[in-house]
């Protein structure tokens, strides 16, 4: 079995980390979820492991995890949206991974920095379109905790607010500050490593975005309602991803030869 693995180029610790991940995934995306009712999607976490494992394990391991592990997940709380799932997630991974090591020997510190610039120009024009285009104006939020298929625990909570467009303008704007700052205060290899976390993330966000309203054919007000949650996944994903994987990364680099 493990010959024949390896024979076509995939070893057998390849096989059992992708098995190891994939349950990893889905236990994270079903330990904490948020129904979000305009979508029946649920904000969750499971972006921390499928990051994780894309980083420590690569590009396929991250895709096989992300896209399985999450998929199974919807199976069990949202069914409808696991074939998008596996195809969107399992990417995310893909992209996290792959990015994640690519050599960055010949990237001087004058083109890392200008680098920096455009991504800050790039996401926080972004941030701010979408902001002010889809989620500006009377919103309203809805909370709900469940354990199945559209099934709330409990009544849902509704908050109803305003937001001006000029706040994601804003926010666009600390987008950029913050991967200015980033750029100018982080090593290389750390920041790249960031950019590809954002970079994947990107990618989730805006294919369930297109999934939603296209495919589940939610429309584009509906399917706006669950991007800032989406991001909010994101973001947990890489402050406790990024710190994680330097941290077991260090561990390896101290653990002498041979130790078990």
């Amino acid at each position: 079995m493990t010959s024949v693995a390896q024979g076509r180029g995939i070893s057998s610790r390849t096989i059992a980390s992708a098995a190891i991940f994939t349950a990893f995934v889905a236990a994270a995306t079903l330990a904490f979820a948020i129904v979000i009712p305009a979508t029946n999607g649920y904000f969750n976490i499971g972006e921390v492991m499928v990051y994780i494992a894309a980083l420590i394990m690569g590009p396929y391991v991250g895709a096989f995890a992300g896209g399985v592990g999450s998929a199974i997940s919807d199976a069990i709380l949202a069914p409808q949206f696991a074939p998008g799932t596996l195809v969107i997630k399992g990417l995310e991974g893909f992209i996290v991974g792959y990015l994640s090591r690519l050599k960055l020997a010949n990237l001087s510190r004058g083109r890392w920095l200008a680098f920096s610039i455009l991504t800050g120009i790039g996401l926080g024009a972004l941030v701010g379109y979408l902001g002010a285009v889809y989620l500006s104006g009377e919103q309203t939020l809805y909370l709900g905790f469940f354990i199945g298929p559209n099934t709330p625990i409990g009544p849902q909570v509704s908050y109803d607010f305003f937001v001006p467009w000029f706040f994601w303008v804003f926010v666009g704007g600390l987008a950029f500050i913050a991967v200015l700052w980033a750029g100018y205060n982080l090593d290389e290899r750390l920041g790249w490593t960031i950019v590809s976390v954002l970079v994947g993330g990107s990618e989730m966000v805006t294919g369930y975005f297109l999934f939603e309203s296209v495919g589940l054919q939610l429309g584009f007000v509906s399917a706006s309602a669950e991007v800032p949650f989406n991001i909010g996944q994101v973001l947990v994903g890489l402050l406790v991803a990024v710190p994680a994987v330097r941290s077991y990364r260090r561990m390896v680099k101290r653990t002498p030869m041979g130790a078990a």
